[in-house]
């Protein structure tokens, strides 16, 4: 069976409208409670969000979900996604839920779930997950006298801060770093300004003021104009740009100048590899990383494994190569020495315990790899299957010829739009954009 309700990270829509009410994520939490109880103990289950107002909806009805199938649950507030994957292995849980829509304004929402392991489900967990929904839950439900319990984790900040303070090297310290970070109005409001306050940082804050409808609005990482301006008017060395659950990151110098993830995958590539660190012969990187970070790697003798867009599977690759670093170029990290799952604030961490035994400025130690030009536009379509026709085919071919062997081109359907991406890169901007524009109107024809 397909999943119909589960997408590439978890359950994601328009909050109060399918999938995302209030009657949709009790059911998800009941099945889900039903799939993940084993054994006779109190079962457990840890529940975060972020900010959004949404969530004033959703967390009561997942909390009555798995309360109704016995399971206990704990109640954190709003804290990054990382967090909630660190406390489910730490409070030994049987289930974590983050209810984020990430990146997205604040009218979306959605729900990820961690296993007992804090890894994210499986596909086929989660089509088991949508198969209970679909199946009736009531003859599961708990009797009366062993329904589920409750309470909140006050001292889950401070846990998940002196978690994020252990993956910085003993010894090193922030002070005489100033630097501006953007939280997004989002779950790491909070922790993110203490974590680099506590390591000597002169810290200052910005997108801390949360009402409810202000994630992600006019700033964290997926808008950094606002972080580049404070950068420069403040004479900061850097900028750090998380994103509505902290999961990703993307940073900028002292000039204001922007460097995503796949400068910061580098980054710490280099450092870890002049340290030995590096697991896997390797970085796992998505088929939108730059061509240029490959030919990097290279330079230094790691190999980078490409998998389908998407953390998670940047995650499966990593877990089945034995890797210990992969991401994406949005600015998802994953550092499995430290997290099972993309943690914005370790991997910003990373860098800067990298930055601070040099005397070199942010502009200077974050060029890595001089990119290649990539071009990437979208053509809305009614089928997929255009990819596979024959003018389409064409098109591709004679880019490829084009490009000489000095570059690739990729085309891919969306996730979550009615949308064909093509994307090429080469070492001619006007050459890979003509490439591009070539199977864009081919594309365009045959979807008409």
């Amino acid at each position: 069976m397909a999943r119909k309700l589960f997408g590439t990270d978890g359950i994601r829509g328009k909050a109060n409208q399918e999938p995302m009410t209030a009657e949709t994520a009790l059911r998800v939490a009941m099945a889900a409670g039903h799939r993940f109880t084993r054994g006779d103990h109190r079962h457990l289950v840890v529940i975060g969000k972020d900010t959004r107002l949404s969530n004033y909806m959703i967390e009561p009805a997942m909390q009555a979900g798995f309360t109704a199938m016995g399971m206990d649950v704990v109640l954190v507030g709003p804290m990054p996604t990382p967090a909630v994957a660190m406390l489910t292995l730490s409070l030994r849980a049987d289930l974590g839920v983050m209810i984020s829509a990430s990146h997205n304004p604040y009218e979306d929402n959605g729900i990820k779930l961690f296993g007992p392991d804090s890894f994210k489900l499986s596909d086929d967990v989660e089509e088991e997950i949508e198969t209970l929904m679909e199946n009736g839950l009531l003859d599961h439900l708990a009797p009366s006298n062993s329904l589920g319990r409750a309470r909140r984790l006050e001292d889950a900040p401070g846990r998940y801060i002196e978690f994020v303070k252990h993956s910085f090297p003993r010894g090193l310290r922030l002070d005489g770093l100033k630097v501006v970070v953007d939280c997004a109005n989002g779950a790491a409001y909070k922790v993110a300004p203490r974590v680099f306050h506590e390591l000597g940082a002169d810290v200052l804050p910005m997108a801390i003021e949360p009402d409810g409808t202000n994630i992600n609005r006019d700033c964290g990482a997926t808008a950094t104009a606002a972080l580049q301006e404070q950068v420069v008017a403040h004479g900061a060395d850097l900028g750090v740009a998380l994103d509505g659950d902290a999961d990703r990151v993307i940073l900028c110098d002292e000039n204001g100048a922007v460097v995503d993830g796949d400068q910061v995958m580098a980054m710490i590539a280099r450092s870890w590899q002049s340290a030995g660190r590096v697991t896997g012969g390797g970085i796992v990187a998505t088929v939108m990383s730059n061509l240029g970070l490959e030919k990097y790697l290279e330079s230094i003798e790691l190999n980078l494994e490409r998998s389908a867009v998407g953390d998670r599977y940047v995650l499966e690759r990593m877990r089945a190569g034995g890797f210990n670093l992969g991401g994406e170029q949005s600015g998802h990290l994953i550092l499995s020495e430290y997290s099972t799952t993309g943690d914005g604030l370790i991997a910003a961490l990373q860098v800067l315990a990298a930055k601070v035994e040099t005397d070199a400025p942010m502009s200077a130690f974050s060029k890595v790899f001089e990119p290649y030009p990539q071009v990437l536009k979208n053509v809305r379509v009614t089928e997929r299957s255009v990819m596979e026709a024959p003018a389409v085919q064409s098109a591709v071919s004679s880019g490829e010829k084009k490009l000489d062997g000095e570059g690739r081109i990729l085309i891919r359907p969306s996730g979550t739009e009615p949308l064909i991406r093509v994307m090429a890169e080469g070492l001619d901007e006007d050459l890979v954009t003509a490439v591009v524009d070539d199977i864009v109107d081919a594309i365009s024809a045959v979807a008409v």
